[in-house]
């Protein structure tokens, strides 16, 4: 397994990790994901080690909790050999202290988190959302708290937009808060937003991707095809209108991509598909999910093995797609472009 520095901080992550959100699963969303006990999970956690794979990833809206509950009694007796990453800030309850980044809901959630993973500390709490009601002074300076106190050792987000990473960053430096040293980010063959806008970002302040839902919210698993029906097992069937939209035509047009690469190779779909992934720029980690063993020892062939320069030009060229203004003068005019060269 490759180790990469997560961000400009001096924390190793493999490159891929493991996405705790099938363990526990229950309702309409997780459930669909997979509902591993804390035997199986504790299986799936032995192959990662034995991979190397030591950074596993939850929140506490998986399943209400039962996600970091799970990963805790899977854990138990190696907590030193593996890393937890997990999230706070989407809405645990109606109430008005039950969701948010404010100085109170971030203590409550961090201690509710320690004790539902059995632990005394987190390698790196994310924030889920960026919070709009609470000034970005009074979250950093309780993250400080937090990472002073020693319960978190490292911070970073998820599904913020640019200005909001770098107000908070910026905010950081100016009062010597933690820098936040990750992004918890989607980004895929049919998902490549992040280049815009993110990416360049992340170099620029050193903040390292760490990639969810690299298969397209399970498009890229090689069951979809044109002119076929989705298959009866896809949890799309359920959970389409939580992810990311993709249109048809040009979901078709990477699968062929990826199916003339998947003969080059001799490799699968989804094997390629994340493959792609760590040859961009900023990724520190892949999050991989698995609902069980098969899944899980499949998605781990994506590593140990490099894609050639001809292949991944095949697939961008397949996968790429108009960036919106300000940034597609930058991608389409080579004046724009000589100013401020794209990341990829």
């Amino acid at each position: 397994m490759d180790y990469r520095r997560l961000g400009a901080s001096g924390l190793k992550v493999p490159a891929l990790s493991f996405g705790a959100g099938t363990f526990g699963g229950s309702g309409p969303l997780f459930g669909a994901w997979g509902n591993s006990d804390a035997s199986e999970a504790r299986r799936l956690i032995d192959i990662c080690l034995e991979a190397g794979v030591n950074l596993f990833d939850t929140a506490d809206v998986y399943s209400n909790g039962a996600s970091e509950e799970v990963l805790g009694e899977a854990i138990k007796g190696r907590r030193d050999a593996v890393l937890i990453s997990t999230k706070t800030s989407l809405p645990m309850g109606d109430g008005p202290a039950d969701y948010g980044s404010s100085r109170a809901r971030l203590i409550r959630s961090v201690d509710d988190a320690l004790r539902r993973l059995g632990t005394d500390y987190i390698d790196l709490l994310q924030l889920h959302a960026f919070d709009a009601g609470t000034p970005i002074e009074e979250v950093l300076s309780t993250l400080d708290q937090l990472v002073r106190s020693g319960k978190l050792r490292y911070a970073g987000v998820s599904n913020f937009s640019g200005w909001q990473v770098m107000k908070s960053l910026a905010e950081a430096d100016k009062h010597g808060y933690p820098r936040y040293v990750a992004h918890q980010v989607y980004y895929s063959l049919v998902g490549r937003d992040y280049e815009w806008e993110l990416m360049p970002l992340g170099l620029d302040q050193g903040v390292g991707a760490l990639v969810w839902s690299p298969l397209g919210w399970g498009r890229l698993t090689g069951k979809i095809r044109r002119g076929q029906p989705l298959p009866k097992k896809s949890r799309l069937h359920d959970t389409a209108s939580f992810g990311p939209p993709v249109e048809d035509e040009h979901l078709y047009q990477v699968m062929d991509a990826l199916d003339a690469v998947a003969q080059e190779t001799g490799k699968t779909v989804p094997q390629i598909a994340i493959n792609w992934l760590l040859q961009r720029p900023t990724v520190s980690s892949v999050i991989i999910g698995a609902r069980n063993e098969e899944q899980l020892r499949q998605n781990l062939g994506a590593v140990g093995w490099t894609l050639t320069p001809e292949q991944i030009r095949t697939l961008d060229a397949a996968s790429e797609v108009t960036a919106p203004y300000p940034y597609f003068p930058y991608r389409r005019q080579e004046g724009f472009a000589r100013l401020n060269p794209p990341a990829v």
